[in-house]
């Protein structure tokens, strides 16, 4: 059985490793992107909100002047943005993301969020974040009352318009996916939430596999990506985990790549962030090796539901506003 691609339902296949572009600095993202290219990176996890979307295009376009890939050997996804929810918003959105990846379709559209924020013109502030009016004396979150199948019938239309290959949704949980599945002409392709050993989702994965429903973990190192946040506490580093470090040595390989190897073998495709480029080779390093039946269950073992990136906590922390979505 190879676990180099996952199958959604459309039956098109998605790279299981893929390149995640949150916080990677804009000033190297186009190399950095040109780099996973020449490495063997054939899918890249984008979205409006990391604004580094112009880069990542020109790191695309550099590669396809160069005929070191074609459009069609490459997965690209990007993401809606909350302030976007509208169905009037939804097709203007996609079109400046297409615009700045200079790409003339995506491989995958998700809703970021199941959180209508209210409405920011593009012209106004892109990426356009969190707060509705950073100026403001006490700025703070604020909401629009869309239904979420009202977003998802514009996502519908850019399918059937071509622009979009298949579409899904990030952070959902078991009950927004049931209802958005119940109503939708075209079901969610694709589920993107945050998945690691400290926070398995055993139940939710199940669910999507019963459902027909693919499954990216992002965060897939777990709290690597949270430290200069302040979201994540040193001791919280799984790849310092004895139990990591020890399934590491067992198999000869580094810590991270237990670490993916365990999302890729789950049936999960997973989309790591690095800015380094040995690091790049080492994460895509994960399809030559097997973690045994108990190196798997060792690893699940770990789980202690722990959220690094919860709006229920970040967003009264940085945005002034409690807002919980997955209570």
């Amino acid at each position: 059985m190879s676990f180099e691609t996952i199958q959604l339902a459309t039956g098109r296949e998605m790279p299981s490793v893929g390149l995640g572009l949150w916080k990677i600095e804009n000033a190297i993202t186009a190399d950095i992107v040109r780099s996973a290219i020449d490495c063997g990176y054939r899918h890249f996890d984008s979205a409006a909100d990391y604004g580094n979307e112009i880069q990542t295009g020109e790191g695309l376009s550099a590669a396809f002047r160069d005929g070191a890939v074609a459009r069609e050997d490459l997965w690209i996804t990007s993401k809606l943005w909350n302030t976007f929810h509208h169905p009037d918003h939804v097709r203007p959105a996609l079109e400046k993301s297409l615009r700045d990846l200079q790409v003339d379709y995506l491989d995958l559209y998700l809703i970021h969020f199941p959180i209508a924020q209210a409405f920011v013109p593009i012209e106004k502030r892109y990426p356009p974040g969190w707060f509705a009016d950073p100026d403001a004396p006490n700025p703070t979150v604020q909401t629009q009352p869309i239904p979420i199948i009202d977003t998802w019938r514009a996502m519908e239309a850019l399918v059937h318009d071509g622009l979009v290959r298949d579409i899904g949704v990030c952070n959902f949980g078991v009950s927004l996916l049931r209802d958005l599945d119940n109503q939708a002409e075209i079901g969610p392709a694709m589920l993107q939430v945050e998945m690691h050993p400290y926070l398995t989702q055993e139940k939710l994965l199940r669910f999507c596999d019963q459902s027909n429903i693919a499954v990216t973990a992002f965060s897939p190192l777990g709290a690597q990506s949270y430290f200069q946040l302040n979201m994540a506490e040193a001791s919280e580093s799984l790849l310092e985990h004895d139990t990591i470090k020890s399934i590491a040595t067992d198999v000869g390989r580094s810590p991270a790549q237990v670490l993916l190897r365990f999302g890729v073998q789950r049936g999960t495709s997973v989309v790591p962030k690095t800015s380094n480029v040995d690091r790049l080779k080492e994460n895509l390093a994960v399809f030559d090796f097997t973690l045994s039946d108990d190196h798997m269950k060792r690893i699940a073992g770990l789980d202690r539901h722990r959220r690094f990136n919860d709006p229920g906590d970040f967003c009264e922390a940085a945005f002034n506003t409690f807002f919980p979505i997955y209570e």
